[in-house]
């Protein structure tokens, strides 16, 4: 296993693992993908209660594309039967917040 220092120096050589549902890990996959970092570095942000800042690049401008066409076909859907999951709000209301974030950081 090859060793590597994390941002502040500090040798990452523990390990933990954890199950999801197939939703669970689709959103965690989403938010993932919608912050620009490194999975391991969501994780470790979001269970610590640290910030996620999203800095716009290609790879979140693309995530942000790919999000909101899902988003389009599942709202076409939604207008049939009228019905929302949960994960499918929190995925659109942070994808509203992360576009929101990066309109605001071009101004």
């Amino acid at each position: 296993m090859e060793r590597s220092l994390d941002y502040q120096g500090r040798w990452r050589n523990r390990t933990v693992a954890f199950r999801v549902s197939e939703e669970e890990a689709k959103l965690l996959n989403d938010c993932v993908s919608l912050s620009g970092l490194s999975k391991q570095d969501y994780i470790i942000r979001r269970l610590l209660h640290r910030e996620v800042v999203v800095q716009g690049n290609p790879r979140v401008y693309k995530a942000l594309r790919n999000q909101m066409e899902e988003i389009r076909g599942e709202l076409k859907r939604l207008e049939q039967c009228s019905e929302a999951s949960e994960e499918f709000l929190y995925t659109l209301q942070l994808v509203a917040e992360t576009m929101s974030g990066l309109k605001g950081e071009n101004e």
